[in-house]
């Protein structure tokens, strides 16, 4: 005998869906809530960086200058500011020169000067290690104005401390070496950065590992090789993205040098800011920020698919 149901009452059905329905709601508000407290550094990233690099898109597609007709009325013309770069031997001489200085200055300056301060002072204690990572540090903070103008007083030709202490008279280092001048300026400058992060990432080696592997004979080298690098690949690999691309679009080099003599010093930052401003071309200049922004992009892609690698 079949046994009569009654169907639910509409208060268990209410009671059943009601937890569903709250869970879903505190989400919404979460989620609202998350909006407004990220909305203050949306819209300063907008203002800030979207927007700049949207105008510099356009520009880069007119022929915009600073004065004349093409200032109150500029014109549209395409490509052809991105043509006219490439076509220009100028601007082939400050990649190469940005790629040395790059390569010389951050790659391999500041990323193995910086590892080996950082090696060198793990172990130590007292006031010799919180001496030498005050005056690295020291280097890196102060304002890049004044850290060049002391530069220039050493490197001076005539009364130069650097020519005083090697007993050398008339040397111009600025003149003769300007590369090498600021590839060592930016290393003496930046390698801050790296030892400390170095610093840092060196603490998570597990001193067992360490220890383990001197016991079986390894050498230094075969210690940094076998045991440290592999546990702080990712600190490297994050460390040369950034000071590459800080590097890349470093403008202090002009303080020293201005780009000369004879654009021997002349990298891709300075020549944008010697086009757009003292020649009045921003549309030329916005177009070669153009080129900077995508270079930046291919390298920031290429640290980041080594940086997620298995391998």
């Amino acid at each position: 005998m079949a046994l009569a149901t009654s169907p639910p009452e509409a208060g268990e059905t209410t009671e059943a869906a009601a937890p569903g329905r709250y869970s879903s709601d505190a989400a919404g508000l979460g989620r609202l809530r998350a909006g407004v407290f990220a909305a203050p550094a949306l819209l300063l990233i907008a203002a800030f960086l979207v927007f700049p690099a949207l105008w510099v898109l356009y520009l880069a597609l007119t022929n915009y200058r600073l004065t004349g007709a093409a200032a109150a009325e500029p014109q549209f013309v395409g490509l052809a500011n991105l043509l006219d770069a490439a076509a220009n031997p100028t601007f082939w001489s400050s990649t190469w020169l940005t790629v040395e200085f790059v390569l010389g200055s951050a790659v391999i300056g500041q990323v193995g000067l910086g590892f080996t301060i950082a090696w060198l002072l793990r172990d130590r204690r007292g006031p010799l290690k919180r001496l030498v990572e005050g005056l690295v540090i020291l280097a890196w903070i102060l304002p890049g104005a004044i850290v060049s103008f002391l530069w220039v007083a050493l490197l001076d030709r005539d009364s130069g401390t650097l020519n005083a202490l090697l007993g050398i008279e008339g040397f111009a280092w600025l003149l003769d070496h300007p590369m090498l001048s600021i590839i060592v300026f930016n290393i003496w400058r930046g390698t801050a950065f790296s030892m400390m992060l170095y610093g840092a990432a060196l603490g998570n080696v597990p001193p067992s590992h360490l220890e383990s592997a001197r016991l079986a004979g390894a050498s230094g080298w075969q210690q940094l090789r076998d045991v440290v690098f592999p546990h702080i690949r990712g600190h490297i690999l994050t460390n040369l993205l950034l000071i590459s691309l800080w590097t890349f679009n470093d403008f202090t080099p002009f303080l020293l040098t201005a780009g000369g003599p004879d654009g021997k010093s002349e990298v891709l930052a300075v020549h944008v800011y010697k086009v757009a401003l003292q020649s009045g071309e921003l549309g030329y200049g916005a177009a070669v920020s153009a080129i900077i922004l995508l270079i930046n992009l291919v390298v920031a892609v290429f640290y980041l698919r080594l940086l997620r690698s298995r391998k």
